[in-house]
């Protein structure tokens, strides 16, 4: 039992059974079973491989394999990926608990290359714990040190960019994070026994693809997802202009701030027919934002979730939209922005002040879709914006001020709307800007936070659902859902497609 007196999920009990007993994890090899991808990784002596659960190969001898909880393991102990299953493909996971979602949270960092590793202390300073907390809670979960891991992730990175793009090797090198050619090109060897060169494939793509000119990537999920919801959800919400969701694929114009520059372009993701994956395209000017980008996209999409989990702690209510997602937020200033304009107004008229507000303030992009024409405003502009400017657009003049208070916090730098943050304390923050319920608070946690435990029990949408009209009613009602509340609102609002 947990400590709030609900069943724990199986899933849960079994991962934390395979740490002791390697019979488990042979098990699910055996069955390839896509719900443990990138939970424990299986390295085989005989080959010096490691490969994931769900590798198409003949299942190896008992005697001869090892199980890892994460590749950084598996490499430190003298194994290199597998070519065929690519474990630099497997999903991430979501966590609530304490200890694994610090771990888990630093591990993000590193991937989307917001911190550098050497920066140990910023990093754990981000987390609000010590550097040697952050030590203790990482080797717990991955089994290595955390300079250990990001530089697995480096070179796991380079593996993937060496595979699905045709960058130049120097390229990919410094792209991965490296600091120089010489030191890719020595690593690399060292732990793949092969030149980076090795990994090159002929790239035969089809004019109409050249003439689109971008690099295309697969990220993996654990199934089942529900793809034509999250369309829908996020569809209904588009900014007119920034996003658009056309033919089953989401399309989204992207800035990125990296090394001191700004990078634009845009993105395409829809699902892989065939394989439990989704199909990313990103734009040739974002080839130096590659980490980050391909970052935000899982977070967006929700994609370290674990559907059997949520679905097991949800009971009843989950059972009629099996692998039902949390959408995330691409930027989560953005995302934030669109949670204060659309208090107390349809999910229809805040799309439409969402894009007026881009249109007005944002930036004009290239791309090759017509729907796809704006750059949705930074914080640091919209800071400077007056309160007046932005209620024009069709808003009350405290909304106005509600927006320019939140782009000033988030401008400082004492409001950060990203994964990973020190939840609590960034809710606190944001209930203090004027014009910022509760709502709208839970709502940004919910997205901009990835926070599975958000639940904004003030929204009409879910009090209807559950047949109350008080808040606090809601609020009780959904302790049984804990701690997954944010999907239990996914579930709640479907019906109604309301936020």
């Amino acid at each position: 039992m947990s400590e709030n007196g609900q069943t724990q999920p199986v899933a849960a009990l079994i991962m934390r059974a395979m740490t002791l007993d390697s019979r488990i994890c042979y098990r699910a090899l055996k069955a390839r079973d896509a719900r443990f991808d990138g939970r424990f990784f299986v390295a085989v002596s005989s080959t010096r491989i490691y490969c994931r659960p769900v590798c198409t190969v003949k299942p190896p001898r008992r005697e001869n394999c090892r199980f890892f909880p994460s590749a950084a393991a598996a490499e430190a102990n003298g194994y290199r990926p597998c070519l065929r299953c690519r474990p630099e493909l497997a999903p991430g996971n979501a966590s609530v608990d304490a200890t694994t979602r610090l771990a888990q949270a630093a591990a993000s960092m590193m991937e989307d290359g917001t911190l550098e590793q050497e920066k140990l202390d910023t990093l754990a300073a981000r987390l609000g714990i010590t550097d040697r907390h952050l030590r203790r809670a990482f080797g717990a979960e991955f089994g290595v040190s955390p300079v250990e891991f990001a530089q697995t992730q480096r070179l796991l990175l380079a593996k993937r960019l060496l595979t699905d793009t045709a960058l130049p090797v120097t390229e990919v090198a410094f792209a991965s994070g490296f600091g120089s050619v010489r030191r890719f090109n020595a690593l690399f060897r060292q732990r793949y026994r092969l030149k980076p060169g090795q990994l090159r494939i002929q790239r035969r793509g089809s004019a109409a693809a050249a003439a689109v000119d971008a690099h295309r990537f697969e990220l993996s999920f654990r199934p089942p997802f529900a793809w034509s919801a999250a369309c829908a959800f996020l569809g209904a919400r588009s900014i007119a202009g920034v996003e658009a969701v056309e033919g089953g694929r989401y399309r989204r114009t992207v800035r990125v701030l990296s090394d001191g520059k700004e990078h634009a372009g845009w993105i395409t993701v829809e699902m892989s027919p065939g394989k439990p994956a989704l199909r990313v395209a990103v734009s040739a000017s974002l080839a130096k934002t590659l980490p980050p980008v391909l970052s935000r996209v899982k977070t967006l999409m929700d994609l370290a979730c674990h559907p059997a989990e949520v679905a097991q702690a949800l009971g009843a209510l989950a059972k009629p939209r099996p692998g039902l997602r949390v959408p995330g937020a691409f930027d989560g200033f953005e995302m934030a922005v669109r949670a204060v304009l659309g208090q107390q107004v349809s999910v229809a008229a805040a799309s439409t002040l969402a894009g007026r507000f881009a249109a007005t303030f944002g930036d004009p992009i290239a791309t090759p879709f017509d729907s796809l024409t704006t750059l949705f405003p930074t914080a640091p502009r919209v800071a400077t914006l007056s309160p007046g400017r932005i209620a024009r657009l069709g808003m009350p003049g405290a909304r106005g001020r509600a927006v320019v208070s939140l782009a000033r916090a988030v401008a400082d730098g004492g409001l950060v709307l990203m994964p990973n943050v020190d939840v609590g304390a960034t809710l606190d923050s944001l209930r203090a800007l004027p014009g910022v319920g509760e709502w709208t608070a839970q709502y940004i946690a919910m997205r901009a936070l990835s926070w599975p435990d958000a639940f904004p029990h003030p929204d009409l949408g879910v009090m209807k659902a559950l047949g109350e009209t008080v808040p606090r009613r809601a609020l009780a009602t959904a302790e049984a859902w804990r701690p997954w509340r944010a999907y239990a609102v996914m579930h709640l609002w479907q019906p109604l497609k309301k936020e």
